[in-house]
């Protein structure tokens, strides 16, 4: 069995489901290139094995910190959190709370040392940044328009040149990993999709005679189709979708 590796190939593959060539599947090329982006859009959203977790960096501008946004790429989907931005002209301080107690800390554990004083020491400084001490930054993306709000003081946190490293979930690319278009699901919803336009296009005809006394039923392809897309719909978001708690960070 061919195995589909770009979209030429996944309509093919849809086509000869459907019994193409054998049977002529009525359905324009400029039809078929829609319903197969509507399936692939529709595989990217709700599909876990369609996107992957990313870190991405980006380089401060000028026009960032006057703007409080930064650009992101395209394939990206959700943002859920930029890692901690530590003040960059003090954050190697002797006085640094946190220097100290690590300072303290390792040298207490000694060759023999107990490790359970290091570890309550470091849940200890845990708990101060969730109550008094917290990198987090509230974050607001935009994904049409490709950018990230970051709400924080942009002058004093960073300066231009420096990094800014988020947390984002991005789909993975079909062009680069062509492996997708294989993909069972995407397969069979590809087909179900160009399946429901062949019967659109025949249920303009329905009830026409062809010559040898054939006639369209284009009606019950239609039915037929909307009927197993809206089983693919199911079972993609009861087995594969994400949990609606999933981008939270």
């Amino acid at each position: 069995m061919a195995k589909p590796n770009s979209r030429a190939t996944l309509i093919d593959y849809c086509l000869r489901n459907l019994g193409a060539p054998v049977i002529e599947i009525n359905v324009d090329d400029d039809q078929l290139d829609d319903r197969i982006d509507e399936a692939l859009q529709f595989y990217q959203h709700y599909h876990a094995d369609a996107i992957e977790k990313v870190f991405l960096k980006h380089q401060v501008t000028q026009d960032d910190i006057d703007n409080g946004l930064i650009s992101i790429p395209d394939l990206v989907t959700d943002v859920i959190r930029v890692l901690p931005i530590r003040d960059h002209s003090a954050s190697a301080s002797l006085f640094d709370v946190k220097y100290q107690m690590h300072l303290n800390d390792m040298y207490s554990l000694g060759y023999m040392g107990n490790l359970l004083e290091y570890t309550m020491a470091k849940q200890y400084l845990s708990t101060l940044d969730v109550l008094i001490d917290s990198d987090d930054k509230f974050v607001s993306f935009d994904r049409h328009r490709n950018q990230l709000r970051i709400d924080m003081d942009w002058v004093n946190e960073v300066v231009v040149g420096s990094y800014i490293v988020v947390e984002a979930y991005r789909i993975i690319d079909p062009a680069t990993f062509t492996d997708v278009y294989n993909d069972y699901f995407l397969k069979r919803y590809a087909t179900a999709l160009i399946k429901m336009q062949w019967g659109v296009n025949l249920s303009k005809f329905e009830g026409m005679v062809m010559p040898g006394g054939v006639t369209f039923n284009g009606r019950q392809i239609l039915e037929d189709a909307k009927e197993e897309i809206e089983k693919l719909n199911e079972e993609v978001r009861l087995n594969w979708e994400q949990p609606v708690d999933f981008y939270t960070g």
